[in-house]
């Protein structure tokens, strides 16, 4: 099954079910869904970043500080959580990711998504997939920092990055 024919339940704007929809049908038509964004920091506190295959239906070629993806139908945002990032990670084992919040993310162009947001340290050596990952490695907080003017960036990974850290200032 190809990615674009995965199952994935449609939501509202309160996040309740409504229907089901393959993935490439729920894109090309802007049908709200679910996706996990998981922010992975390694042993030595450094952030996991990589650039997205051209071949991604979404935002392809793209950098991103977020491993994750869509929640399949009737699946939870936590299961999500855990299986995309060891997934994109190509790791076995690792702790359930940390829950700390979620929200709406809309682009205002037919793009729209309910975004949970966690975060895990990843102590076990990676293996991305090379399918979604064409380059990655784990940088410093103030690089991921310094490299946000430089390269381009995932809107909806800028957006949850923007509210991590707000989240992280109050807390």
């Amino acid at each position: 099954m190809s990615a674009a024919d995965e199952i994935l339940d449609i939501v509202d704007e309160n996040d309740r079910v409504i229907g089901q929809s393959p993935r490439g049908e729920a894109y090309a038509r802007g049908l709200r869904h679910r996706c996990a964004f998981i922010y992975v920091r390694d042993a030595e506190d450094r952030v996991f970043v990589h650039r997205r295959t051209p071949t991604k239906l979404v935002f392809p070629s793209l950098y991103d500080m977020w491993v994750g993806g869509v929640v399949g139908a009737g699946e939870s945002y936590d299961d999500a959580a855990l299986r995309e990032a060891e997934e994109e990670l190509g790791v076995s084992g690792l702790p359930r990711p940390a829950y700390l919040f979620k929200f709406l993310y809309d682009d205002g162009a037919g793009r729209s998504w309910w975004s949970a947001v966690y975060e895990v340290r990843c102590d076990l050596p990676v293996n991305p997939q090379a399918e979604e990952v064409a380059w990655h490695g784990f940088l410093p907080e103030d690089e991921v920092e310094r490299r946000l003017t430089e390269w381009e960036w995932v809107p909806d990974g800028l957006d949850a990055y923007e509210r991590f850290k707000a989240c992280r200032s109050l807390g």
